[in-house]
């Protein structure tokens, strides 16, 4: 056994070696040779993949305009980039939080939430360019390579281990999804360097985006600890972003030398008069304790105090202890009992009680308990998720309900999921149908004051003055002059 163990191991070792040999490559960006398993091909495949995804999950904006503005600098950006010879493509996602993120292959994506907060071209050249930049370096290919690379080590160590180490292969396996998910500090810094660099090469003063790191900074201190936005999640402190940008600035500018660098606040701030900011509640809002969809015609109730989330694919409720949730989703299938069974086969569950046939307001419907079997990696007992699941068809579509808590709490909720399922109904209340969106207008100030009179001016509602003054990239105190653009909201 032990003669076993010891070729197995030394096996192990030897794929490891033969993984590196094979898959050491140049950084584009660095010129540096590094172990590298994902190639150019399986890149542009993964970005393939995701891209669909995505944009069902959040949305496309349509916009046609801004669309072909960000594809006008992104392509720009991408022939002086280290990768020029990818294809980069940008979309903008119809999402409010404020956000910009790339996958592998060359596809950016900025939220509709983080253009409204530009305050000028110069500040979305410096983050196109930061995006641009974790493409060019293959900052999302290390990732994969170094899952893998930590996948071999740990197939190592239970080989070498033995049972004594398999008890917590599940837990480390587990982990190391976590341990890869997002960008580390050097990679967020590395694509800091190469916005100053792209967005100067293109013309742009880089020293603005700088600017917007302190809206960041501004935003998540309004949110608090636990509402960071995303863009900051993983990024280097603002203050200090501040500071490294620019010294990069001045010496890009030095080496590249032309005259004058653009900024266009004007300009871009017109491009996005318009703009829809905030939730957009023709996708669906909440209000008093129930969640209306003014396209799709459909309501149900939601439960006091849950947290909502809302996308274009579905919606999520988590009660706040993290002890059930619930979820509305579309089922497959031409009838809610069809969409019920497939519902159960994919899943593997266990059906408890099954009703058929039954009405929920008037429509077709079925009503189902199940339950999902599983191991807890900790304990390594069978945990139960009990789930009760009401299949509702509605204008040609059969909508799902979902309420899950762990078996041991499902009575607790029962009848708060019951409540949902049972509530779902008609949209007919022309007051809750004809609701309009928030949207960006840019006006232009009369005469000199500060951002606070001008707000007051255009009729801003005094406690949603400082959430303008960080759309604005201001202080309540800033002195504007007479002709001076700003950005408030209109609904239209």
């Amino acid at each position: 056994m032990k003669n076993w163990v010891k070729y197995l191991s030394g096996f192990a070792t030897l794929l490891l070696v033969g993984l590196v040999i094979y898959g050491c490559s140049r950084n584009p960006v660095t010129g540096k040779k590094e172990i590298m398993f994902i190639s150019k091909q399986q890149e542009l495949a993964m970005g393939a993949q995701y891209d669909p995804q995505i944009s069902a999950m959040y949305g496309v904006y349509q916009d046609t305009k801004l669309q072909a503005f960000i594809n006008e600098k992104g392509k720009k950006m991408g022939k002086i980039s280290h990768r020029p010879e990818l294809d980069y493509k940008f979309k903008i996602m119809d999402s409010p939080v404020v956000n910009a993120f790339a996958v592998p292959g060359g596809y950016v994506y900025f939220t509709r939430g983080i253009m409204a907060h530009f305050n000028n071209e110069a500040e979305f050249a410096g983050v196109l360019g930061h995006e641009i930049g974790h493409v060019t370096a293959r900052h999302s290919a290390q990732q994969q390579t170094k899952a893998q690379l930590a996948q071999v080590g740990l197939i190592a160590g239970l080989v070498a281990g033995g049972e004594k180490f398999a008890q917590f292969a599940g837990q480390a396996q587990q982990g190391l999804g976590l341990l890869f998910l997002k960008f580390g500090r050097d990679d967020e810094t590395q694509s800091d360097e190469l916005g100053v660099e792209y967005s100067t090469k293109i013309g742009y003063d880089a020293n603005e985006m700088a600017g917007f790191f302190a809206t960041l900074k501004r935003l998540s201190a309004q949110a608090g600890a636990d509402a960071i936005p995303t863009f900051m999640s993983t990024h280097p402190d603002p203050a200090d972003r501040n500071r490294k940008v620019a010294a990069l600035a001045k010496g890009w500018q030095q080496k590249d030398s032309r005259p004058n660098y653009e900024v266009k606040r004007n300009e871009y701030l017109r491009r996005i008069d318009g703009l829809v900011y905030g939730e957009d509640p023709r996708q669906g809002y909440v209000e008093n304790n129930a969640f209306y969809h003014p396209e799709l015609k459909f309501q149900f109730p939601t439960p006091t105090g849950w947290r909502i989330i809302n996308t274009p694919s579905q919606v999520q409720m988590a009660e706040p202890q993290g002890k059930a949730m619930m979820m509305l989703q579309l089922g497959k299938g031409s009838s809610t009992l069809q969409a019920a069974q497939t519902f159960v086969q994919e899943n593997k569950l266990q059906v408890v009680e099954v009703k058929e046939s039954i009405q929920v307001n008037g429509l077709p419907a079925t009503a189902i308990v199940s339950d999902q079997v599983s191991q807890n990696q900790q304990t390594g007992q069978q945990q139960s998720i009990r789930i009760l699941s009401y299949f509702i068809q509605y204008n040609g579509l059969i909508y799902v309900i979902h309420g899950m808590s762990l078996q041991q709490d499902f009575d607790r909720f029962f009848q708060l999921f019951r409540n949902t399922g049972e509530g779902f109904n008609k949209l007919t209340d022309p007051s809750k149908i004809n609701v309009k969106p928030e949207r960006i207008a840019i006006e232009t100030v009369p005469s000199n004051m500060t951002l606070q009179k001008a707000l007051q001016t255009f009729k801003v509602e005094s406690k949603r003055y400082n959430e303008f003054a960080i759309l604005n990239g201001m202080q309540l105190n800033t002195q504007l002059k007479s002709g001076t653009l700003i950005k408030v909201v209109e609904k239209k």
